[in-house]
């Protein structure tokens, strides 16, 4: 595909229903084209003079503010509310050169139903990076609601900012950039990061002072960066750097879906979702343990005791409620599981 007829692409595959999902594709060879491709979106507003997108619509309404700190370092701040489940799918033309890498930082709120009882609003926080050409598949369910933080760097600006010993021993970084296609995920890593990205916020809403805040912009994404590397290597993952295709890229997206969307229920099982997914088990266990750092199982229990965690802080659900929410078939191993996690019964969690 080129940028000549991506016009025509957005056309036939734009909000087209797909496994209770409408796709939203667009372009991320470089901030620049993924702003061009949105623009022509005839759902789309522009304000260039503020560098601001707006849209809504009936499938989401939100913003994206943007800005170029300096040739190949651009920070994008979307905001979004969910009105119906959106697949945003990154894609590629081969007119544009692919060479920026992308750290995204996401706060996102979720309605969890509770039977008998109001939906709780529950927070999910987590860092991706993806490097160029790699076609991330990315789910949004319906009546979430967030803000994620997009840092693009390209490979020069990387290889003049970025040197590995600052963060690791040296060398780690040069081949964890250097390789070929890649899309990695860690559940909320960097403490700091809440408190940098609000700074970021603030900065990027004073659209009438671009030039003048750019200096500030520019420390405060740098720390962002720092906060992520240095909280990064807990795994060896960054050091094993192992490449997946994009196919086995889109098909670990839709086994995290899968999960999930039944936290609610046991386990479903590798051998279940790898046949829904249309892959082997073998391979698929391998893949989604590059991507997420966790088996799939790990996975499930520990989206499950995050879940657990916030119900308790807050919500008045009792505790026997909440292991059934979350799939445990008894309160005490519920009980044990929550303790091992956190280091203290759900009662004592709940009374500080």
């Amino acid at each position: 595909m080129t940028t000549n007829n991506w016009a025509n692409h957005i056309q036939k595959y734009l909000f087209l229903l797909k496994d209770d999902f409408f796709e939203l594709p667009y372009l991320s060879n470089s901030p620049q084209v993924m702003l061009d491709s949105l623009i022509k979106l005839p759902i789309v507003k522009h304000n260039p003079v503020k560098q601001i997108i707006i849209t809504d619509n009936a499938f989401w309404r939100g913003t994206m503010r943007y800005r170029t700190i300096e040739d190949g370092f651009w920070i994008l701040e979307s905001n979004l509310e969910v009105n119906e489940n959106i697949l945003a799918k990154a894609t590629y033309t081969q007119d544009h050169s692919k060479d920026y890498y992308i750290l995204s930082f996401s706060v996102f709120e979720y309605r969890f139903p509770v039977k008998d009882s109001e939906d709780i609003v529950l927070l999910s926080t987590c860092w991706t990076f993806y490097k160029p050409d790699t076609e991330v598949a990315t789910y949004f369910y319906k009546g979430t609601k967030g803000k994620f933080f997009n840092i693009a760097m390209n490979k020069e600006w990387v290889e003049k900012n970025i040197k590995s010993d600052k963060f690791c021993k040296k060398g780690v970084l040069e081949n964890f950039f250097n390789s070929q296609k890649g899309f990695y995920t860690w559940l909320d890593i960097a403490p700091k990061a809440h408190v940098l990205s609000k700074k970021i916020s603030k900065i990027l809403e004073s659209d009438d002072q671009i030039e003048l805040t750019t200096p500030e912009l520019r420390k405060n994404c740098l720390k962002l960066i720092a906060a992520f590397f240095d909280n990064s290597f807990e795994d060896s993952r960054i050091e094993d750097n192992i490449s997946l295709t994009n196919l086995d890229y889109a098909n670990v997206a839709k086994a995290e879906k899968m999960i999930l969307h039944n936290l609610h229920v046991s386990f479903l099982g590798i051998d279940k979702i790898a046949d829904a997914v249309n892959t082997s088990a073998t391979k698929l266990k391998n893949n989604f343990k590059t991507v997420f750092g966790f088996s799939m199982l790990q996975y499930h229990k520990e989206k499950n005791m995050l879940l657990a965690k916030q119900l308790i802080q807050n919500s008045e659900i009792e505790i026997q409620i909440i292991a059934a929410i979350t799939g445990f078939e008894s309160a005490s191993k519920f009980t044990a599981a929550f303790k091992k996690r956190f280091g203290a019964l759900p009662s004592v969690f709940r009374e500080n």
